[in-house]
């Protein structure tokens, strides 16, 4: 009975010893799941963290990349109304301002104190214009200042092309029509003349005397002479009409929609400015005069090269009879 008892007693104490071992085991993996779960809903929010994070970089990225993509549609065109034109729908689809305006000279700031101005200048750092903008927030501010800058790409990329064909189809001394263009364009005049019915006349002008001034002063006076003459000139024809240096001291001028009597006027007048003005070329001061054969269409020819001839017919007898006259070919 003793030993029954005995043995009871150690049953039940290895069997209290075996809970509380099974109990401190299972409290332990209890705390270590709860570390484990606490664990993992760290990490969780974490990734949601980092998802909405990246979610919102791509947005940015994404309308970043907008905003660098107007290049592309700036630069379809290679004029400068146009790019800006571009731009300036481009700019309403990123940001909400008021206004904006493109202003070629600074005279035109005066009627937009309160807008923000940007210079836009050319690839010598000269100003070519001005962008001005209207209520730009303050949250679109760098926005505005990317697209800006997008503009002026396209912007300098149409008055780089315009200096290019102004290149090809103006004489450099001068600055008026390359004989090649100045023909081009005589020929399409002439069309037109036929065609509505209406006058024209062309005018040839010769510099008296140049040789001599070249001879005396030297070819970098002779240059200015010719270039100030043909800025006198430039100054007095109208927008329809236009001039090109035919050769050497040649130059020319086709009056568009223009009939004899009012060619006689235009053409004293500029043989009267050229014989009024002053030119200074580096130190000297001098008075130049100049002769002028006249054409006309369709009293003298049809074509144009008959109309090219018939004036230097009228200008060598100009000059044969005393210079400084203006000469008409005979109908």
């Amino acid at each position: 009975m003793f030993y029954i008892i005995i043995f009871l007693i150690l049953t039940v104490s290895w069997a209290v010893f075996l809970y509380d071992i099974l109990s401190l085991r299972l409290m332990q993996r209890h705390a270590e799941s709860a570390d484990l779960l606490k664990e993992f809903n760290k990490l969780k929010e974490e990734k949601e963290a980092l998802d909405a994070e990246n979610s919102r970089l791509n947005r940015v990225f994404a309308e970043t990349l907008a905003l660098y993509e107007l290049t592309m549609d700036v630069c379809k065109s290679l004029d400068e109304e146009q790019v800006f034109a571009i731009f300036r729908d481009n700019l309403k689809k990123h940001i909400e301002v008021r206004d904006c305006q493109y202003i070629k000279n600074s005279s035109g700031l005066i009627n937009y104190k309160d807008y923000t101005v940007l210079p836009l200048s050319t690839a010598e750092n000269q100003i070519a214009g001005y962008l001005v903008v209207d209520g730009i927030p303050d949250k679109d501010k760098e926005k505005f200042e990317i697209l800006s800058q997008q503009f002026l790409i396209g912007f300098r990329r149409a008055l780089f092309y315009q200096k290019v064909q102004g290149l090809a189809i103006t004489d450099s001394l001068t600055q008026v029509y390359c004989r090649r263009y100045f023909l081009e364009r005589f020929a399409e005049e002439l069309k037109r003349s036929r065609r509505n019915k209406l006058h024209l006349c062309f005018l040839m002008i010769d510099l008296d005397n140049f040789k001599q001034f070249n001879d005396h002063y030297g070819h970098l006076v002779g240059d200015a002479i010719l270039r100030q003459v043909s800025k006198t000139i430039s100054d007095m024809v109208r927008q329809i009409d236009f001039i090109g240096r035919y050769g050497g001291e040649e130059l020319v001028i086709v009056l568009a929609e223009t009939d004899k009597e009012q060619a006689s006027f235009a053409a004293e007048r500029i043989r009267q400015a050229i014989e009024e003005s002053v030119i200074k070329a580096y130190d000297e001061e001098l008075k130049v005069t100049v002769s002028i054969g006249v054409s006309t269409f369709p009293d003298n020819a049809e074509n144009m090269q008959d109309l090219i001839e018939k004036a230097d017919q009228a200008l060598y007898l100009a000059k044969g009879t005393g210079r400084n006259k203006v000469i008409f070919c005979p109908s």
